[in-house]
């Protein structure tokens, strides 16, 4: 496991955090622009880093490098 892997692994955990966070504000206040975290929330249960993609440094798991 690289560092990238490490980073990726907690970016995951954190995207699923921030979404829960901002749907649950969004619920609790009533205002839709939180409801917004559902993106961020699936980008993080369906494994999904956009900075990886950017910096091609991180795979997926089920992708092997050549």
């Amino acid at each position: 496991m690289n560092k990238f892997d490490k980073f990726r692994n907690f970016c995951r955990k954190f995207r699923i955090l921030i979404g829960i966070v901002l749907i649950g504000i969004g619920f609790y206040t009533s205002i839709a622009w939180f409801y917004l975290g559902i993106i961020p929330l699936i980008a993080g249960l369906v494994d999904f880093c956009p900075l990886c993609i950017v910096t091609k440094k991180c795979t997926p798991k089920n992708i092997q490098s050549h």
